[in-house]
């Protein structure tokens, strides 16, 4: 993929990242027995060493693990390598996935500001969400997010008690109109009440978004990186459907744009190999990356050795350009899926609700008619009905307003049961309309 320039954004001074990491983070400090792993790890082979608490690899229970593939093609993993795959690993993930994913990340992205970038391999791409957060937040200083949002960064910053700026969206995502002129107010009040703290966070997922499925446009990301470059804000790209979005004209990422080095991004093989490996990825800064690998380290040490071990065979079968194809092929697979539920929505929905087509993911976000809030009729009366949708309260930064949205996913139901579903769902409105009416008319 081309890199794209912001040309709107001239190179300033180095960014100062401890404005970023918090007075908590700032404290952490390498492990001295991590340390020595990462070193010993790629030791030469002679080196003998008793320092490290690691149990014998003889001790394993395992000979071999065979692996087969949809495609026919297979690799089996040991001896030496099943071993690795078997035993303690560095903090920042298994060397030769390591190594496989930088090739990979630059190949689609080629972010700009390439040497000062790294990379670490987390538990999926939530942990490094949490652990990106958690480095960044502090109590008195607010956060921009986009508004709905991704329940699982929510979940995060909620303990903090700090405030969530909402950033409203429209069906081309987070609008930066709204983004600038939040700044703006916000920076007056900072100058008005020295008590106040500016924004250093904007937390965004900006294709095929989670719940809405819309994809941010390209001169709308320009605007919204130019605004936080003005602003001195870190971009939290959260982007675990970038392989998902049906558009012909492949999305380009905040860290293709990233001149300053102030994306900080979040890539999964959740969606595209199998949920159950926890492998993500974080790219950014190497003084940002370096902090949460001290974090990974107090933590839970490293992700699962076995499961980066797969995902480098996978990606040493298959290549760039084969994983690239299976990745187009999984994304075809949601887009048919996207269509069916398109179709059962006008079928069953029409005039009882609204929504826009989602350009990628598994989600589409719609907005009920006529009922201010869909909670107990999702959650209580929908649940009798025997179907499940995820009311839209989940997503909003005050879950507690009333709200007519509902995230119904098309990923994993049939045919059958998606137009079932919106059948039983169209039956559950009405009912819920007559009932809203009922009422009114007794309360008159």
């Amino acid at each position: 993929m081309e890199a794209v320039s912001v040309k709107s954004v001239s190179q300033k001074l180095p960014l100062d990242y401890s404005y970023f990491i918090n007075g908590l983070s700032s404290r952490r400090r390498a492990g001295m027995a991590r340390v020595l792993t990462k070193k010993l790890y790629d030791a030469p082979k002679e080196t003998i060493s008793l320092a490290e608490g690691m149990p014998n690899d003889a001790s394993f229970p395992f000979e071999a693990i065979n692996v087969v593939l949809k495609d026919g093609s297979s690799f089996t993993l040991q001896g030496g390598e099943l071993a690795a795959s078997l035993q303690y690993l560095p903090s920042n993930g298994y060397p030769p996935l390591l190594k496989i994913l930088k090739e990979f990340t630059y190949f689609v992205h080629e972010p700009p500001n390439w040497q000062n970038t790294d990379i670490i391999i987390t538990n999926g791409s939530q942990c490094g969400i949490s652990k990106s957060i958690e480095m960044c937040m502090d109590e008195d200083i607010p956060i921009l997010v986009q508004n709905p949002l991704y329940t699982g960064a929510e979940i995060v910053m909620r303990p903090y008690r700090s405030k969530l700026l909402p950033i409203e969206q429209d069906e081309f995502g987070v609008i930066p109109d709204l983004l600038l002129s939040t700044l703006e107010d916000w920076r007056y009040q900072c100058e008005t009440d020295p008590t106040k703290k500016m924004p250093k966070m904007l937390y965004i997922n900006p294709t095929a978004a989670n719940p809405t499925g819309v994809t941010i446009p390209l001169d709308r990301k320009k605007e919204i990186y130019r605004i936080c470059c003005e602003y001195n804000i870190l971009i939290l790209e959260d982007d675990a459907y970038f392989f998902l979005d049906y558009q012909d004209a492949k999305p380009v990422s905040f860290l293709s744009l990233d001149v300053e080095g102030r994306v900080l991004r979040f890539d999964s093989l959740s969606k595209v190999l199998a949920a159950g490996l926890r492998v993500g990825w974080v790219t950014g800064p190497k003084q940002l990356i370096n902090n949460i690998e001290l974090h990974i380290q107090s933590a839970y040490l490293h992700n699962s050795a076995l499961s980066q071990s797969l995902a480098h065979n996978i990606f040493r079968q298959w290549g760039f350009e084969k994983m690239l194809q299976h990745f187009s092929s999984i994304s075809n697979f949601y887009r048919v899926r996207r269509d069916i539920i398109m179709a059962a929505m006008e079928k069953h929905l029409k005039g009882l609700c609204d929504w826009s087509i989602p350009s990628g993911g598994m989600f589409v976000w719609i907005k009920v008619r006529n009922i201010p809030d869909v909670y107990e009729m999702l959650m209580t009366r929908g649940l009798k009905k025997h179907i499940g949708f995820a009311p839209g309260h989940a997503f909003m930064v005050d879950p507690t307003g009333a709200c007519n949205c509902i995230r119904a996913a098309y990923s994993r139901a049939s045919p059958k049961q998606i137009d079932k579903a919106m059948r039983l769902l169209a039956e559950l409105i009405r009912e819920e309309q007559a009932l809203l009416r009922r009422k009114l008319d007794n309360f008159i």
